[in-house]
Order: C-alpha cells, then sequence, then structure tokens
C-alpha cells in the first residue's frame, strides 16, 4: 500500500488533500482488504434475461442508467416512469429504456454515442435487493415497441437499447444500512426546497415565489 506520507508534507495529490491516506492500487490489495466472494456470489452472473429479470423489470417504475465517455468521465442518471413503461424488455438479450421530455443536458447519451457500454440498476420500491444490467449501449429514435412505452399516450422521444452482456441481482444490505425504505428515517425538510435550491446555484436572478410555483403541484403536469 501506497501512503501520502511518501509525498511532500501538505502537497495536494491527485486524490485529494495530503495526510496519513493510504491507497488501494492493485487487485491483490484489494483482496487483502474485502476478501474472495462465496462461489454463489462470484457466479451468479448470467449473460442473458431469465423470466424473474423479466418480471423484475417490468415492475420496475426507477432505474439508474451509468455510462463514461470516452476518456472514462462518468455519469448517472435516474430514470422514472410508471410500472410497466420505464424498460421494456425486447427479448432475452436485450432491453430498452425510456427517454422522456427533461432538460435537454442528455449527458448520459452524448457519452453512448463515444463509448457504449453501459450499466443498469433497477429498483423496486420497498425492496433492497436490486437487479444489475451491464451491456453496450445504442440510440434509438424509432422502433415498434416504442408504442408499449407510451405513457399517457405519448411515446419516448427515444430510448437506449441495451444489448446484455451481465446480469445479476445485488443484496440488500446497502438498503438495510441505509433505512432508504423506512419512512420513520425520512427527513427531506432538513434541506433547503428544490426552489431554494435551484434559486441559490442555478437562477439566482429569479423570483423565489415564481421558482416555487414552478416545482409546485403543477411541475407533475408537465412530465409527459
Amino acid at each position: 500500500m501506497r501512503s501520502s506520507d511518501d509525498l511532500v508534507p501538505d502537497a495536494p495529490t491527485d486524490g485529494g488533500p495530503a495526510g496519513d491516506v493510504q491507497t488501494v492500487d492493485s487487485i491483490a490489495e484489494l483482496e487483502e482488504v474485502v476478501g474472495h466472494p462465496l462461489p454463489h456470489v462470484r457466479d451468479k452472473v448470467r449473460p442473458r434475461l431469465v423470466e424473474l429479470d423479466r418480471r423484475w423489470l417490468e415492475v420496475s417504475p426507477f432505474c439508474v442508467l451509468a455510462t463514461a465517455d470516452a476518456e472514462g468521465r462518468c455519469d448517472a442518471s435516474p430514470k422514472g416512469d410508471p410500472t410497466g413503461s420505464l424498460v421494456h424488455v425486447i427479448d432475452d438479450g436485450h432491453v430498452a429504456v425510456a427517454e422522456r421530455p427533461g432538460n435537454r443536458r442528455v449527458d448520459g447519451y452524448r457519452n453512448v454515442l463515444v463509448n457504449p457500454h453501459v450499466g443498469l440498476l433497477s429498483f423496486v420500491p420497498g425492496r433492497g435487493d436490486t437487479l444489475r444490467v451491464n451491456g453496450r449501449a445504442r440510440l434509438v429514435r424509432d422502433a415498434p415497441w416504442f408504442d408499449a412505452m407510451a405513457v399517457r399516450g405519448r411515446r419516448p422521444v427515444l430510448a437506449v437499447e441495451i444489448t446484455v452482456e451481465e446480469v445479476f441481482h445485488h443484496c440488500a444490505k446497502a438498503f438495510l444500512r441505509s433505512g432508504l425504505w423506512q419512512p420513520d428515517t425520512w427527513t427531506p425538510d432538513v434541506l433547503p426546497s428544490v426552489a431554494e435550491i435551484s434559486k441559490e446555484l442555478y437562477r439566482p436572478q429569479d423570483d423565489l415565489g415564481e421558482l416555487q410555483q414552478y416545482y409546485g403541484p403543477s411541475y407533475a403536469e408537465k412530465l409527459y
């Protein structure tokens, strides 16, 4: 292991400020720290969807799509739709994620155009386990299966079609540790509202009252 004490005192490093920091720089060191997975965990990765995976994706209303650009800079984008409309299973080797009207930054889609490798993490509310799908993606502007992904009569703006390379279920420990689905742990008001954050960081020239109205109940009417 490499210690930052070997560096010039108080000199910043690429990893952050100087200090008593020991890094992990090899697979051997990593395995020394975390150990080795049990055989059933090591071997659980599958190259195609099975029926249980299909059922999971059909009832999942939320996922996170991870991408990286040509230089490896990463992006993770949340996606959400009513159950049955978000991820469409084309067949056991292909799934598609719908894109709806949004802020038009499309950072992840720009990444896909230069680096097709993506990761998908699919959630079912109330459950701690998740489904992970890794593969190669392409952007699709229209396809026969767009009709199956329509919400309120509106088809997706476009879709990300993923050729599945790896699929497996992930355990619930992160959700158990965080208490994510336990309402008695929820404290949303400890942070400023989305309108207050928008005014402070992005739109200081705008009136706070107008921003609160924009992000109020009518905001949900603009989803599709």
